[in-house]
């Protein structure tokens, strides 16, 4: 049997340039003033801040015929008009500047303390502690061994073998056994814990002595299984106390934290310092629109370049060395000229991207009610500004934009639509703000499975299946309803 085969391929080849820009485009504020300190270290023909006047007129619709003898291949005489050189006229000052803030407007910096590392701290607690040697050690090594939520994951004869291999630190399971019950006082409480029982305990053996957290410790020693499953009657039958009395134990496990490096964690993660790339206000009731002036920086061709060519044009004798010096400022300039350009046009597409998202979501821009974000998906806004969805997806992709209501991370806006029992588009977004509300209202002595909250949203006019409801719950971060229970 003979098989044809037919296949048709559609490719698109993009120039080094255009590849460049849509990398530029992608880039949130941060990232692109660092792209821009690169390329000023890599372009000496480019330059920032105001530049000064200069006249050029004397170059006006100059010729350079002294061009022609000089190698072709390398240079021509219409590939260098000098005066495309000489002047950025055809970029107007205005357009590489930010008119976001007035002259008398203070620079604002915000100061980033140098936080001490997790591991760090941990060792310099350890200086309070009378240690010999020996001991100081093993306990390094201990501190050394946590990760970075605050656990030891490893067995103790792992770590006394691994303690000889490695350091040439000769001891024993019980010695080692002891130096890790001082690990366990450090702070924070929990941490070089092996598991979660033992991290929960430790915090709260470090707590004061009371009727709910003897009762806490005593669930997490000898009743933990049925704690993690939330077998609350049977806990009720064990003990032999009220509801109320449970509750309050549970309420003292509940308070205690089950990662107890994920303090130091998170504070890394606050100092990174969100920069939004947009500002939306609300100005006498209409929206405005303004991109991050770090991303309009003053850019110009260097005049010291600028000089070079004209003392080239003015010397009689046309030397090889001069002649290579040309060919360099040549491709400098060009790449500073477009390098220029292309920061423009990244302005352009940016501004021209978000103030398509602000008109579309105009409702929830003047009030901040995310039930009232429409369906949006990249295609709608590709239309609208007539740009790619490559490219749209460029700018939403991890950029943020300053509201009235907090700062939020463009692509959240986009979503799917769903349609009502009307028939009319509904965004995804709504649904799962009215499925979050429910839960939160919902009876926690009697959580709601999910084929009831499927029922409830179908009352409340959205007809969803369960597993669609389970799919939202998930993105929610919302556990099933068995582990939603409380007592």
């Amino acid at each position: 049997m003979l098989k044809q085969n037919l296949q048709l391929k559609l490719s698109q080849k993009l120039s080094p340039q255009q590849i460049q820009l849509m990398k530029l485009i992608q880039l949130p504020t941060q990232a692109f003033e660092q792209r821009l300190k690169e390329e000023m270290v890599e372009n000496p023909a480019l330059e920032t801040g105001k530049e000064d006047e200069y006249e050029a007129d004397d170059f006006a619709n100059d010729e350079y015929d002294e061009y022609d003898d000089y190698d072709n291949d390398r240079i021509d005489a219409d590939d260098i008009n000098i005066d495309e050189y000489l002047s950025d006229d055809e970029i107007p000052n205005y357009k590489l500047q930010a008119n976001n803030y007035s002259d008398d407007d203070e620079e604002r910096t915000m100061p980033f303390a140098a936080p001490v590392s997790f591991h760090q701290n941990l060792s310099d607690q350890l200086n309070t502690f009378i240690l010999s040697e020996n001991e100081r050690e093993i306990a390094e090594f201990l501190v050394g061994s946590i990760d970075d939520t605050g656990y030891i994951r490893r067995s103790i004869s792992d770590i006394v073998d691994d303690m000889a291999f490695t350091q040439g630190i000769y001891t024993d399971e019980k010695t080692v056994e002891n130096i890790l019950h001082i690990i366990h006082q450090l702070e924070p409480a929990g941490v070089g814990a092996r598991d979660l029982q033992e991290c929960l305990l430790l915090q709260l053996k470090h707590k004061t002595p009371s009727e709910s957290i003897d009762l806490a410790i005593d669930i997490l020693e000898n009743q933990f299984d049925a704690f993690t499953k939330k077998h609350y009657d049977k806990l009720l039958q064990k003990y032999d106390i009220s509801q109320d009395q449970l509750r309050k134990g549970i309420d003292e496990i509940e308070k205690l934290n089950p990662k107890p490096g994920g303090a130091y964690d998170s504070y890394s993660k606050m100092v990174e310092h969100v920069v939004p790339d947009f500002s939306i206000r609300i100005v006498d009731g209409e929206l405005e629109l303004s991109l991050n002036g770090r991303n309009a920086p003053e850019l110009h061709v260097s005049k010291d370049y600028q000089e070079m060519l004209q003392s080239y044009k003015d010397s009689r004798e046309k030397s090889n060395q001069q002649k290579d010096a040309v060919q360099f400022i040549k491709q400098k300039l060009d790449s500073a000229k477009w390098f220029i350009d292309a920061i423009k046009q990244r302005q352009e597409t940016l501004f021209v991207t978000m103030n398509a998202i602000m008109h579309y979501q105009e409702e929830y821009f003047l009030d901040g009610d995310e039930a009232k974000l429409k369906p949006m998906i990249l295609k709608d806004i590709a239309d609208m500004v007539g740009l790619d969805i490559s490219t749209v997806s460029r700018v939403a992709n991890s950029k943020y934009v300053e509201t009235p209501y907090g700062t939020k991370l463009i692509k959240e806006f986009f979503s799917e639509a769903m349609k009502n029992d009307q028939g009319e588009d509904v965004s995804t977004i709504e649904i799962k703000k009215i499925l979050q509300n429910v839960i939160d209202e919902e009876d926690k002595r009697k959580p709601l499975p999910d084929d009831k909250l499927a029922e409830i949203l179908k009352e409340k006019g959205y007809p969803i299946a369960r597993r669609t409801i389970a799919k939202y719950r998930e993105q929610l971060d919302i556990p099933v309803a068995r582990m939603r229970k409380k007592i």
